[in-house]
């Protein structure tokens, strides 16, 4: 049985065994340190790499070391100018030398700094993010089929024969079989050919006579072992196998009407870039259309989306509207993971919430994968509407349909250090669904 070694190095030239090892025995306390780190930071430093200060306690190796109190020990280490075996040292005064934790003089056991890559602080942070309901949703990643060849077979078309494993099946069976070869009876008749020719003696007569019967079984011998044979043929297999489907698209809808302030932009802001690189670990390649509304919705870029004022009235259902035709002309539901971010602090015309609350149950959510709402708040609201049912009439239609589609779900952000568990909690494991690998 072969025996694989993964001699693999990282950036500081350490194995990548031992790493993996110690980021196993030391997890919950990287994890613990990362989501200190990213609480403080910012979020498009998520996707950096970090430095995580460890504490020296628990990140020894174990080895192995010769028991103190067993046998008598007599020995001089090499380099050792000043004593010899069987000098008496004097006791260190306090908090001098070793790991004395004292003020003052001597020395502590200092924390060090572990640099985890971009890829370890993700994995340590979305450790147990998972979007709801994978399985029982199906996400599509299997939606388109490929031929792929998976072998050969007796049976198939013209079209599909290999030229090659035939030939060397029927090679095969004219060997075992012994089939003459044409340079076995082209020699045979050319003999023939040469005592015909020469005066005819007693002897050459016999040898002719068994030469003509010779060729006369080469040849029928051939005529009966045929050079390619209906069992010698093989054609390519083909098998339909699923292909995942590589393609999302994130729609980034976002209320840029005056009430929407720099505060509020910002944490929405926040809250697209971590669905974002959320997103950006389950798919190669992630479109972004972002649409901002106020009495009316288009399509713009980022920088027009985030940066640039606009004024007017809110209706949300001219977003919702737009990301339905955009759908239609550039995203097929069956082609494209569409997912679904929106941010707004809940005001809207009179009468259009329920509009809304409509277009989602009625078209949108049967198009989406997962569409989250995320309505900010004042700080002072949060002790009034943090757990509550009551808000605005957007927040009370999207109550509705929070309540009967499982692939929505909404919350409320009111500060920066309410986006992380407002993730968590939208984005966070279904129980009972078993992730994938």
């Amino acid at each position: 049985m072969p025996n694989f070694i993964d001699r693999r190095l990282n950036p500081k030239d350490k194995s990548l065994g031992n790493r993996q090892r110690f980021l196993k025995r030391a997890r919950e306390e990287l994890k613990r340190a990362i989501k200190d780190q990213i609480k403080s930071d910012r979020i498009v430093d998520v996707d950096t790499a970090h430095g995580v200060p460890m504490p020296t306690r628990g990140a020894g190796e174990p080895t192995f070391r010769p028991s103190p109190g067993s046998g008598i020990r007599e020995h001089v280490l090499p380099g050792n100018k000043e004593y010899s075996a069987g000098d008496r040292l004097s006791k260190p005064e306090s908090g001098a030398g070793g790991t004395g934790h004292g003020a003052g003089k001597g020395g502590s056991d200092d924390e060090f700094q572990f640099i985890l890559s971009r890829d370890e602080v993700l994995d340590l942070f979305f450790e147990d993010l998972e979007l709801p309901d994978m399985i029982k949703l199906n996400l599509k990643e299997t939606v388109t089929f490929k031929s792929h060849r998976v072998g050969f077979t007796t049976a198939g078309t013209p079209t599909n024969i290999n030229i090659g494993r035939t030939m060397r099946n029927s090679f095969g069976r004219r060997m075992a079989l012994q089939r003459p070869s044409e340079r076995q009876i082209q020699a045979v008749a050319d003999e023939i050919t040469a005592l015909e020719g020469d005066a005819a003696s007693l002897e050459d007569s016999r040898r002719l006579k068994a030469l003509r019967e010779e060729l006369e079984a080469l040849e029928r011998r051939r005529r009966r072992i045929s050079y390619v044979d209906p069992v010698d043929v093989r054609f390519n297999r083909f098998e339909r196998q699923p292909v995942p489907n590589a393609n999302a698209v994130m729609f980034c809808l976002m209320d840029v009407s005056a009430s929407m302030g720099e505060r509020e932009k910002d944490l929405a802001k926040r809250f697209f870039v971590l669905l974002h690189l959320f997103l950006k670990r389950r798919y190669e390649r992630i479109d972004i259309v972002f649409i901002r509304h106020t009495d009316e919705a288009r399509e713009v870029d980022e920088d027009t989306f985030f940066y640039s004022k606009q004024s007017g009235g809110t209706v949300v259902s001219t977003a919702l509207e737009e990301m339905l035709r955009i759908i239609e002309e550039r995203y097929p539901a069956g082609l494209w993971n569409i997912y679904a971010a929106q941010a707004s602090d809940g005001d809207n015309t009179s009468g259009d919430s329920e509009r809304c609350a409509a277009l989602l149950r009625g078209q949108l959510m049967g198009l989406c994968q997962y569409y989250a709402y995320v309505e900010i708040i004042d700080e002072r609201e949060t002790e009034i509407f943090g757990s509550t049912d009551n808000g605005t009439s957007l927040w009370r239609a999207y109550r509705t349909v929070d309540g009967d589609v499982p692939n929505f779900h909404m919350a409320r952000i009111a500060r920066p250090a309410n986006i992380y568990p407002v993730f968590r909690k939208l984005f966070s494991r279904q129980p009972g669904v078993r992730a994938r690998n």
